[in-house]
This record gives structure tokens, C-alpha cells and sequence, in this order.
């Protein structure tokens, strides 16, 4: 029997053989040719990378699939609940923003404006003219 580790390296000799092999042809007999038996030959090396990683570690795959999906639901996971929060920070400061501007512009308009004629009537007919002082008699 053959050592797995000299067929191993015995295949990788003969796809870099062929992958060179595709070089001449580009080279010499023609463009097209060369580079449709160069990626016909990248294919099938690839297929034979993968088989061997399998093959020597079987939980290669799942491994790579299951780290490739956790980070990708971390990360959306992530920017969902961020987008949300900002959106969420947004409106209520804006809207709390806008409740505390409406109430200094009216607390500005008393301050300018003085009293409102109705308070002012409402606190001269609450006084009794007996209790003002007599200078300010008609």
C-alpha cells in the first residue's frame, strides 16, 4: 500500500504539473486553450483541497459554516439593536427638546410682555379699596 501522505503530495506534484502545463499551452499553442484547461485544472484541484480537508478533519466544514453564521447573526444582531436604540434616543429627546423649547418661549413672552390684562383686572377686583393706600385713590 501507498503512504497517505506520499499520495497526498504525489497528487499536489501532479496538479502543479498541469497548472504548469497550462502556462506552456497559453503560452505556445493558444490563448483561449490554455486558459480553459489552467481553470479546468485550478477546478479540480480545489475539489481536491476540499476532499482532503474533510478527510483529515471531518468537522472542518461544520466548524467553518457555524463560525461564518454566529458572527454574521452577531454582527446583525448588533446593528439592529443599535439602529433601534438610536432611533428610539432620537425621537424622545427630540420630543422633550421641543416640549421644554415651547415652554421658554411662553415663559419668555410673560416675562416681555408683562401680565396678562386679565390677571391684572383679576387682582384689582380681589383687592378692597379700603385696604390700598390712599395715594393711589381717584
Amino acid at each position: 500500500m501507498v503512504n497517505p501522505a506520499r499520495a497526498d503530495a504525489l497528487v499536489d506534484l501532479v496538479y502543479g504539473g498541469l497548472i504548469a502545463l497550462s502556462i506552456v499551452l497559453i503560452a505556445t499553442v493558444n490563448t483561449n486553450v490554455g486558459i480553459a484547461f489552467g481553470v479546468g485544472v485550478f477546478a479540480a484541484y480545489v475539489v481536491h483541497v476540499v476532499w482532503k480537508m474533510v478527510r483529515f478533519d471531518p468537522d472542518w466544514m461544520t466548524t467553518v459554516v457555524r463560525e461564518s453564521v454566529e458572527e454574521s447573526v452577531e454582527h446583525s444582531v448588533e446593528q439592529t439593536v443599535e439602529e433601534s436604540v438610536g432611533q428610539t434616543v432620537e425621537q424622545t429627546m427630540g420630543d422633550q427638546l421641543d416640549e421644554v423649547q415651547e415652554r421658554v418661549e411662553s415663559l419668555d413672552e410673560r416675562v416681555e410682555g408683562g401680565p396678562r390684562p386679565d390677571e391684572v383686572g383679576d387682582a384689582n377686583e380681589a383687592t378692597d379699596p379700603e385696604e390700598r393706600p390712599d395715594d393711589t385713590r381717584a
